[in-house]
């Protein structure tokens, strides 16, 4: 029998789960909420230390000193451009902590039946077992797969083979053959198959997604870790684990989804549209197409005699470091009369929060953020828009395009502005992998150079008008 105060330090740590989720919705109590979170978390680990005679104590000691020394060494030395890959990383070994453990409580409860002679477990408790074995599994080579694609250790683009959608949907009717097995003739050799299985069917999945679709998946597999660490939660009869998987499995469905309409597509679309040619491609070719470009010196006339700037910020302004610049570059052109505010597209950078979490670092103040539903209908007042390091949040082929692959994605209306100053390092394709028009529209002026110098350059000319 659990003792009552442990029932109520995990009620606590569920209700502050909840207070944190909540607290992680907006960018001013964010902090606040990643930290209640965090404490709750060492307080519901620490809970079975102090109520239960544990066995093995050293070494569950000194793999929590190995896991915190690798988070700790990850988390301060992972650049902002990384973030998504490590939520990749870190989201795949939860799900492989769930799938090992589920393995371990299918061997424990075997042997409880055989010393018994009876089996004391219901059927639903093998179900649940099952499920996290195979869905852990996947989460875990899925996750693998997202982050080699971001990291570029792999192609970005779309891996497709012949026989993908028969060797998916073989595997996907072996795991449900082994898990309706699990239940009525539970052995240890069929979970680990069924984890064997899980493994190739994560990888089979994500084979085919590229490009801008990647962070996407990477939210899917979050919201699989999140269910699997509930399943784990009930067998094991831990209500805290029931209450923090069912929380991120909530949240990361429901992030995935607005996601997937934020890219215009469905999920079922972005997990297999490359099977019928429709994902987006990653890398892709340099356009050799004749545009119109200028020196800092020219931009700086532009915004520094304007009365209203919109600035729309994207990967490539992580990728540069050049948050603060821009910043203060914003900061003289508010000195000098400019209404300047930041134009955020729900997936700028490559997952939501990225470009907050990035513009935060340099001390932008929230007013100036202005969500893309918000922010549309005033590009049209709009003397200029200066776009850095962003592109496919900003490519009319969304709306002009049918045969493109982000058609149908809503963008910020740029091309609507009186005048348009595009910032970028070369010709190259944004992570769609495809041209952007408004390149080459007459009233766009490219600014060519690394996002960083470019802007101190600019920030100089404008200070010198």
């Amino acid at each position: 029998m659990t003792p009552t105060w442990v029932q109520l330090a995990y009620l606590a740590c569920a209700v502050c789960f909840i207070l944190a989720l909540k607290g992680l919705s907006g960018p001013r109590t964010a902090r606040a909420g990643n930290l209640l979170g965090a404490a709750a978390a060492v307080v519901a680990c620490a809970i079975p230390f102090v109520h239960l005679d544990l066995d093995h104590v050293p070494l569950i000691l000194g793999a929590i000193a190995v896991g915190t020394g690798v988070g700790v060494l990850g988390a301060r030395r992972v650049r902002m451009t990384q973030m998504p890959q490590m939520v990749a990383l870190f989201n795949g070994v939860g799900g492989g902590a769930a799938a090992l453990v589920a393995l371990l409580e299918l061997a424990h409860m075997i042997s409880v039946a055989d010393r018994l002679g009876v089996d004391p477990y219901n059927w639903f408790v093998y179900a649940a077992t099952a499920f996290t074995i195979v869905v852990g599994a996947v989460s875990f080579s899925g996750s693998a797969v997202t982050f080699a694609k971001l990291q570029e250790l792999m192609s970005a683009r779309p891996v497709v083979f012949p026989g993908l959608p028969i060797a998916f949907a073989v595997a996907l009717l072996a795991a449900v053959a082994l898990s309706v097995l699990t239940v009525t003739a539970p052995a240890l050799w069929v979970g680990i198959v069924l984890a064997v299985l899980g493994l190739a069917i994560g990888v089979l999945l994500v084979l085919p997604v590229g490009g801008a679709d990647v962070p996407i998946v990477i939210s899917l597999l979050n919201a699989f870790t999140g269910l699997t660490v509930a399943a784990g939660g009930y067998v094991l009869g831990s209500t805290v684990l029931l209450v923090a998987g069912t929380l991120v499995g909530a949240a990361g469905t429901f992030l995935t989804l607005l996601m997937a309409r934020a890219m215009g597509r469905s999920v079922a679309h972005i997990l297999f549209g490359a099977l019928r040619g429709g994902s987006t491609l990653g890398a892709g070719e340099a356009s050799d197409r004749p545009v119109r470009s200028a020196g800092p010196d020219d931009v700086a006339i532009l915004l520094g005699y304007a009365s209203r700037v919109i600035i729309v910020p994207g990967y490539g302004l992580a990728v540069a470091q050049a948050q603060h610049t821009l910043r203060e570059l914003v900061d003289v052109l508010g000195a000098r009369g400019v209404g300047v505010d930041y134009a955020i597209h729900p997936v700028a950078g490559r997952m939501p929060g990225h470009m907050n979490v990035l513009l935060a670092e340099a001390q932008v103040p929230y007013e100036q953020l202005k969500e893309m539903d918000d922010i549309n209908g005033e590009f049209v007042h709009t003397d200029v828009v200066l776009v850095v390091g962003a592109n496919d949040v900003v490519n009319p082929a969304a709306r002009t395009s049918p045969d493109a692959p982000i058609y149908g994605m809503p963008i910020l209306d740029a091309d609507h502005a009186r005048q348009i100053v595009f910032m970028k390092r070369s010709m190259r394709p944004g992570f769609a992998g495809i041209e952007n028009e408004l390149l080459f529209d007459p009233k766009t002026t490219l600014l060519f150079g690394d996002a960083k110098d470019t802007l101190g350059k600019l920030l100089s000319a404008v200070k010198a008008l």
